[in-house]
């Protein structure tokens, strides 16, 4: 992985990649106390940077390797980057794709024309039967993280990252098997010794912090994550060697992270991204340091549209802007207006109201009454509770968050 290869890679992608200039983010920055910038590489052509690895590797093959039909498996980005890079050079591709794998990335690898077939609930399981039919039939395997050129292809964005930014400090990368971070940081500290790049990693798939810490590489024994694109039980092995001399750190960060992370990006960036792309957002609240120039790597936006309505509904949840409480009242006409009346002078927004009338046998002394409801934020909620307390009743919050 020399300067002249990344070089040469960089010169190959520009044929099919889109322009993904930095974009200063006053928002992250101002939360943080840094200069936070962000590589949007979930406005890539194929929705992910993946299309550069696999792209600069079928181009560095012979046409015999690329006529005998390419293999790989994905969890979604790679098989995209895969199969429209293959239908570039006239290939058939093949793609292996966990059976969890969001319908989106499935139905957008189908439409770059490959043959997809699901396998295995995680990416390991998948990864072993492409490896089985490439023996089989012959095919080319494209190995989404384990290869040096595929991940010399990944580190271009490292060199523009310093073609716009030549002074940054950090460059926060999301790991799952360790691809990405194995090009840019080892291109990066080819650019500047002293720069410094931590990976990010979810941490119910942190293989590759466990593989750092043993000193080897390392498979879980499980993975647990909403952050499909990152979870992987095993990172590569070529590949270790580059992240020990050139990562600086590791961080992990919880799935509940990742849910507010996606919020702030919708509201304040307008952008979608998808979970393991949101993990060096997440990852920022984490960085202890003031006044230094950071770019977030937002490394896909493939989301299924039912697993982003979850999210934004957790998110939601997660700052109090939609809430859950109950309250016990005498069944008697004209009630329910005055609990009405007290959460409208407070400005709180009723979304849904569930009557109990059997929560007590004796009905006049009270019936239980669940109001969920929308308000501003922690502190307005804090205010229409008390109303509610202030009015004589007694509100109960009911816990309704699917992650903590």
């Amino acid at each position: 992985m020399t300067l002249d290869k990344f070089e040469e890679a960089s010169e190959a992608v520009k044929k099919v990649i889109q322009e993904t200039k930095l974009i200063y983010s006053d928002y992250f920055s101002e939360k943080t106390g840094n200069k936070v910038y962000l590589k949007p590489e979930n406005m890539q052509f194929t929705g992910a940077y993946k299309l550069r690895g696999a792209y600069y590797k079928i181009s560095t093959l012979s046409e015999e390797d690329r006529s005998r039909g390419l293999i790989t498996a994905s969890a979604g980005n790679h098989a995209q980057g895969v199969a429209y890079a293959a239908k570039c050079f006239g290939a058939k591709s093949v793609i292996v794709m966990p059976t969890s794998t969001p319908l989106i990335k499935v139905e957008r690898t189908k439409h770059y024309g490959a043959k997809v077939i699901l396998y295995g609930n995680l990416y390991d399981e998948a990864c072993e039967y492409a490896l089985k039919l490439a023996n089989e039939k012959g095919y080319t395997f494209i190995h989404p993280f384990d290869d040096l050129t595929v991940a010399t292809g990944q580190g271009t964005i490292a060199m523009e990252i310093f073609q716009e930014l030549p002074l940054v400090d950090y460059i926060l990368v999301p790991i799952g098997g360790g691809g990405l971070a194995t090009g840019i940081s080892t291109l990066a500290k080819l650019l500047n010794p002293t720069i410094k790049v931590i990976g990010v990693e979810p941490e119910g798939a942190n293989c590759m912090q466990v593989s750092m810490e043993k000193g080897k590489v390392t498979t879980l024994a499980e993975v647990n994550t909403i952050a499909d694109g990152t979870a992987v039980k095993r990172p590569g092995e070529k590949t270790f060697f580059y992240l020990k001399e050139n990562l600086s750190d590791i961080i992990t960060v919880k799935d509940s992270e990742l849910i507010v992370a996606f919020l702030d990006m919708v509201e304040n960036h307008k952008m979608i991204v998808e979970n393991s792309g949101l993990l060096t957002i997440a990852a920022l609240k984490h960085m202890d340091v003031r006044g230094k120039k950071i770019v977030s790597i937002l490394s896909g936006g493939n989301m299924d549209v039912i697993i982003m309505s979850s999210v934004v509904q957790n998110g939601l949840l997660a700052r109090d802007r939609i809430f859950m409480i109950s309250v016990l009242l005498p069944d008697k006409p004209g009630e329910l207006m005055k609990v009405s009346s007290v959460i409208a002078e407070q400005k709180g927004n009723i979304v849904k109201l569930e009557h109990n009338q059997f929560y007590s046998t004796n009905r006049n002394v009270a019936v239980e009454l669940r109001i969920t409801m929308e308000a501003f934020g922690t502190e307005h909620k804090t205010q229409i509770i008390k109303a509610l307390e202030d009015a004589g009743y007694n509100p109960k919050q009911v816990r309704s968050k699917l992650y903590s």
